[in-house]
């Protein structure tokens, strides 16, 4: 309601500043409509509280399928199914250490191998999103003492395995190296001794070396050790209690290899510090699959930085595989239909990576369409294929398509 001065004509300057702050609000009002925030990133928000930890086995193809192979010995590990948030499939077999007649647990930690690379590539697009870094960034400014011959490589060619830089199994001297304890330092000094395969972003080569690189690229943007970064950002928010950087008091399972024709054979020198932000993590299935729901769930990255992930960077000219369509090459994640490798075949497009180290063998993948998340865990090295099978057996049974029975060769 607008005030009536009882004398005509009021104080001038009572006027002018009236007219003054009427300016300051249009002003700011203009700026408020105008002027955006950056988009922030989502909130590691509390996960959906955790089915009770019990065997469920509500897929009955791949319940009869486990049975005959968790028996006889063909699998163990093991094995988790969900659809959204419902539990369709959670059971182990097996054993965590034979010598002690110990059996896996529903709760046992396992190696993660290279599926801990995913878990790296969120650190650096979780630091991007907080504009600490960008994946556009040279990697030379991260890395002291940079050799001239990296000058074009950035973050993004590391993430892609597009940066040239020889991996840790093609340069001279592997298998010393490979049971030599590591500092992150030493690992990036050897790194730059070599040269480039080829021009950065010309090429897909796997590469392990990349991928401890872009830890070295956290701890200096982030001034924290990997773990640290990776338990305060991700691990602590989600309640994933059960996931971190091995050591000797990680309690993770015995892993084991089919090796010389005889049976299980523990494998207890894993030197993990050799792929310290390449294959270090261990977790379990009830973590790994609140892990995946946050991840695509859109609770961790901005979207912008969730597509990166998942986008496809392989050069225009990258050969199919085997004679099958190529996966795409995210940032440590694949797409592919992976149904294709199995009879009867399905075709529906799964992100997913595998892990394979010191007596482990893994295969975590999503199909983001129905939602559905299916977790194998292996602690036999030599299980390959049956880690596979499985995981599309669960993923097929889960999605109401024909149950596969065999490998597709």
């Amino acid at each position: 309601m607008f005030h009536v001065p009882r004398h005509s004509g009021g104080h001038p300057r009572l006027a002018i500043a009236f007219l003054a702050l009427l300016l300051i609000l249009v002003a700011g009002l203009i700026g408020w409509t105008t002027v955006r925030p950056p988009p922030e990133t989502p909130a590691a928000e509390a996960p959906p509280p955790r089915p009770p930890l019990v065997v469920v086995q509500d897929l009955p193809q791949l319940t009869e399928q486990l049975e005959r192979w968790g028996g006889s010995g063909a699998f163990t590990g093991g094995v988790l199914v969900a659809k959204g948030d419902q539990v369709l499939f959670r059971q182990v077999y097996g054993y965590a250490d034979r010598s002690l007649g110990k059996p896996l647990a529903l709760d046992s930690r396992f190696r993660l191998a290279s599926v801990s690379k995913q878990f790296t590539a969120a650190a650096i697009l979780r630091l991007q999103d907080e504009g600490v870094l960008s994946v556009d960034d040279p990697l030379c400014r991260w890395v002291e003492a940079c050799p001239e011959a990296w000058a074009p490589i950035r973050l993004h060619h590391l993430l892609s395995h597009t940066s040239g830089i020889p991996d840790l199994m093609a340069r001279p001297g592997w298998g010393l190296r490979r049971v030599t304890a590591a500092t992150p330092d030493e690992l990036t000094a050897e790194s730059m001794q070599y040269g480039l395969q080829f021009p950065p972003g010309t090429k897909i080569r796997y590469n392990n070396a990349a991928y401890n690189l872009l830890g070295h690229v956290v701890q200096k943007a982030s001034g924290l050790p990997l773990g640290d970064y990776l338990r305060d950002a991700f691990f602590a928010p989600l309640g994933m209690a059960d996931t971190g950087v091995e050591d000797d008091a990680s309690d993770v399972v015995m892993g084991y290899a089919n090796l010389g024709g005889g049976g299980p054979t523990p494998q207890p020198d894993h030197n993990v510090s050799i792929i310290f932000a390449a294959g270090a993590l261990y977790s379990t299935l009830d973590d790994l699959l609140v892990w995946n729901r946050a991840l695509h769930g859109g609770r961790l990255l901005s979207p912008e930085s969730y597509a990166q992930m998942i986008a496809d960077h392989a050069p225009a000219d990258t050969p199919d595989e085997r004679g099958r369509p190529r996966r795409d090459w995210g940032y440590g994640l694949f797409t592919n239909s992976l149904g294709r490798q199995v009879r009867p075949d399905f075709l529906d497009r799964q992100i997913y990576h595998t892990g394979s180290w010191s007596g482990f063998r893994n295969l975590i993948t999503h199909q983001p369409d129905a939602d559905v998340t299916v977790i194998v865990l292996s602690n036999n090295f030599h299980q390959r294929e049956a880690v596979f099978l499985l995981s599309q057996q669960g993923m097929a049974e889960a999605l109401g398509r024909s149950f596969p029975t065999a490998m597709n060769r």
